[in-house]
């Protein structure tokens, strides 16, 4: 009987093996995905909100949320996995993961050696002011005269050093460890103006309940984030490409957007 047990239990494992348990998709001559059965989409889990864990150590987020909508759409299981930002490439070519779903800017380097979807939001730096009190902000230049903050080691600190005019126009020019800082000398009045990245700003003033306004107000050079896949996954990034479409395209993208942003951010493709 022993032997017969272990036979059947042999025998059971070996179909199980066979069914593909990994969830690891089939793949077509060109490297596609054909049989779709689970995705594994890598992130950096400290960049809140795109993608970052919660209290109950959950990886939670706006773009979790996206990956999550699509996945299901595709009829596919979905697995988050903190990565090696600095090593996303590898991983990527790896096979360790196989999507880049995480606020990702696309640039010519990273089109090299990755595959994008179409652009799906705009990163940009604009400037947030205390509820109500806007002093004519409609571009850059309108900062002149103004205490200007930021973040240290940000885009929006490296693009204003770059501009020396730009930043002797300013009354003060301050930096700060943290956005909570900076948000919070804003609140105070220590600065006119906070220059900050739109997508960690909005989410940061949707915690203050109504104490500050973001201004339509572009600093500097507008980047794109883009969904990233393999270069040779054609057929997955397609996939993906289409039902991301339909998302934005019934409104599903858009109150996603408005759950953590308060806004639509989303860009329908072109």
């Amino acid at each position: 009987m022993k032997k017969i047990f272990m036979a059947a239990l042999l025998l059971v494992t070996m179909i199980f093996a066979g069914c593909g348990g990994g969830g690891e998709p089939a793949k077509t001559d060109d490297g596609g995905s054909k049989d779709l059965k689970k995705i594994v989409i890598g992130l950096d889990d400290e960049y809140a909100p795109m993608g970052f864990k919660d209290e109950q150590n959950e990886i939670i987020g706006f773009d979790v949320d996206l990956a999550k909508e699509a996945a299901k759409r595709l009829g596919t299981e979905v697995e988050f996995k903190a990565i090696d930002w600095n090593s996303k490439e590898a991983e990527l070519k790896s096979g360790r993961i196989d999507i880049i779903w995480n606020g990702l800017d696309i640039t010519p380097e990273r089109q090299e050696n990755m595959l994008f979807s179409a652009p799906y939001m705009d990163n940009r730096q604009i400037v947030f002011v205390k509820k109500g009190n806007d002093q004519g902000i409609m571009s850059e230049s309108d900062l002149a005269g103004k205490g200007v903050g930021t973040q240290a080691g940000s885009t929006a600190e490296s693009y204003i050093v770059s501009q020396e005019a730009l930043k002797d126009s300013f009354k003060e020019f301050k930096t700060y460890g943290d956005y909570v800082s900076a948000f919070m000398d804003l609140e105070n009045g220590r600065i006119d103006a906070l220059v900050c990245d739109e997508i960690v700003g909005r989410y940061a003033m949707s915690k203050q309940d109504g104490k500050f306004d973001a201004l339509d107000v572009t600093v500097g050079p507008v980047s794109e984030f883009g969904i990233a896949f393999r270069k040779e996954d054609t057929e997955l990034r397609d996939k993906v490409q289409t039902v991301f479409d339909e998302m934005v395209k019934d409104g599903t993208a858009k109150k996603i957007s408005e759950q953590w942003f308060q806004a639509d951010l989303v860009k329908a493709s072109k």
